[in-house]
């Protein structure tokens, strides 16, 4: 079997099982969001945080919530990182400085998962488990009920309430992620991940010194891992080590956990508002773009430039051999664009072309379709641009899902597009501009640049992910990212949530024969070219001076 005929087969039988888990999982979300019951070990959390969940909140006080309770579970992972040394099962790590236990505290509860550590070299069981673990958990909460927020601004009217934070957050934990992590984590054990608190081993005998080798709880942390969309590794090759992903199977599987919530989650949506179709509509425009990117890599790493590639059938350098070219660039593709940040292959040795596709994945915002929870939102409010394009266009007062989209909407929907891009251009200029951050660079000209700029897209964009030729582990890359990973994901909450509260405060407005059809596959089209467009023209300048002048001059 041919390496493009294996890619092809693998792609669709992920989406084919995506297909067969997108009804019944959607429309299970769409009810845990829905129902007025708590279950009892729901009411005991709420009763030891001291929580009234049936309490209905407007968007400041939503708001607040959601930054309170990152703001602390930010200090508790720090204070855990920097008492490490004193710890049961530290396994003899000491503490973590301060830049790196604020950038992996950052990381973490900005469902980011960016590392500039070796995870097997410097965590140990209680910080692993209790700490990066945990936040994969809560992260990924904190995203969905945010989107659900955002979901209930479109389905209520003449009300500013958005639901309960807490009660969101509890529910995601309880009710979605950790029932199907547990389900996940078998799955992985079955196929071979470790899953022990053993200790350090040394393993043979390589040029007068031994391999050391640490366990842990892999299964269940790469589980959460993928299905919260997080991405950080328990070692530092990630998805790459056979502890992590053992097989090919397990590669699959790892991808089909990645994409599992957020492409469920349109059926959510559409569940919420009262129209299928408008959730058939986000989520055809979110499997084109992913689709279509896979397609794009798949043409980029199999291209045959030179002996090497020719003698090898593609770009395999970086690439796993039990899993090729095919399925690395569907896990690539898959990861990039939805704020997970793991990797099965070195990014920084795709092509130069190949290397762009990643970058302007995550720089299309993370929507297609995006983290847990973050891509809809994302996707919303790109549907909320399109729509006031398209009326524009006609001289008609935009709407989208009954709601008119005004003045106020369209000022939180462009800043919500533009705070990300900000922060990666600023970023990334300072960088480039300060003797002391090019000294972490690889490599020099255009491939040196695309390390710089891929790592504050990934910060920014709450991906984590690496170009792995960058030396983040300084003060200035610890202390810089971690501030991007923090704003790149709260100050977008703020204007979802302010977006939200306007949408439910005003009176539906009834469809005419003007009203463009948001669910039908000509708003998709535009949907997708207005996405597209906005990125290019922000990006395409960042993107000319690495990857593509890269990719054109191999």
């Amino acid at each position: 079997m041919s390496p493009v005929l294996a890619g092809v087969l693998q792609l669709l039988a992920l989406i084919a099982a995506l297909a067969l888990a997108y009804r019944p999982l959607g429309d299970y979300m769409a009810r845990v969001y829905s129902s007025d019951e708590h279950l009892r070990v729901e009411k005991w959390i709420y009763k030891g945080i001291g929580a009234n969940p049936n309490t209905e909140m407007r968007w400041p006080a939503y708001l607040r919530g959601v930054l309170a309770f990152s703001a602390v579970s930010v200090l508790f992972l720090y204070l855990l990182q920097r008492v490490q040394g004193r710890l049961p099962g530290s396994l003899g790590f000491s503490s973590i400085d301060p830049d790196q236990a604020f950038n992996t505290a950052a990381s973490f509860v900005s469902n980011t998962n960016w590392q500039s550590y070796y995870g097997e070299q410097a965590m140990g069981h209680v910080v692993q488990t209790g700490g990066l673990a945990v936040q994969n958990f809560l992260s990924a909460a904190v995203g969905i009920a945010v989107a659900v927020a955002l979901v209930r601004g479109f389905a209520r009217s003449r009300t500013g309430e958005l639901g309960n934070f807490w009660a969101d957050m509890v529910r995601g934990v309880i009710r979605i992620l950790l029932p199907l992590s547990v389900i996940a984590a078998m799955v992985l054990v079955a196929c071979g991940a470790i899953q022990n608190f053993s200790g350090i081993h040394s393993v043979g005998q390589f040029m007068g010194g031994s391999q050391q080798w640490n366990g842990g709880a892999v299964a269940s942390q790469e589980a959460i891992k993928e299905l919260g969309t997080n991405g950080g590794g328990y070692f530092n090759a990630n998805s790459a080590h056979p502890f992590e992903n053992p097989n090919a199977f397990s590669n699959l599987f790892e991808i089909f956990l990645i994409l599992l919530i957020p492409f469920a989650l349109t059926r959510t949506f559409g569940r919420m508002v009262g129209s299928l179709r408008q959730g058939y509509a986000i989520l055809a425009t979110m499997a084109t773009i992913w689709v279509g990117f896979i397609c794009l890599m798949w043409w980029t790493e199999f291209a045959h430039h030179g002996p090497a590639f020719e003698i090898a059938g593609g770009a395999m350098e970086g690439k796993e051999t039990r899993f090729g070219i095919g399925a690395s660039s569907i896990f690539s593709i898959s990861t990039t664009l939805t704020s997970t940040g793991a990797v099965d292959s070195f990014h920084s040795s795709n092509t130069g072309l190949g290397g762009g596709l990643n970058l302007l994945g995550m720089q299309l915002g993370e929507i297609a379709p995006g983290g847990v929870g973050s891509g809809l939102y994302g996707m919303l409010i790109m549907a909320i641009i399109a729509v006031f394009i398209a009326g524009l266009m006609v001289g008609r007062t935009p709407e989208y899902l009954g709601k008119k989209i005004g003045t106020s909407q369209i000022k939180f929907a462009a800043c919500y597009i533009l705070i990300t891009p900000a922060l990666v251009l600023i970023f990334t200029a300072a960088a480039m501009a300060l003797p002391t951050p090019g000294h972490s660079m690889t490599n020099s000209g255009a491939h040196g640049f695309s390390e710089i700029l891929y790592a504050y897209t990934s910060g920014a964009n709450n991906n984590g992910s690496a170009f792995a030729g960058l030396n983040a582990d300084t003060q200035w890359f610890n202390t810089t990212i971690g501030i991007v990973m923090l704003l790149g994901r709260f100050l977008p909450m703020v204007f979802v949530l302010a977006l939200a509260g306007s949408l439910a405060e005003q009176k539906p407005v009834p469809a005419t024969a003007g009203t463009l059809r948001t669910e039908k596959p000509l708003f998709t089209g535009l949907l997708v070219g207005a996405i597209l467009i906005i990125t290019g023209l922000t990006y395409f300048p960042a993107l000319a001076l690495g990857p593509l002048a890269e990719g054109l001059a191999s």
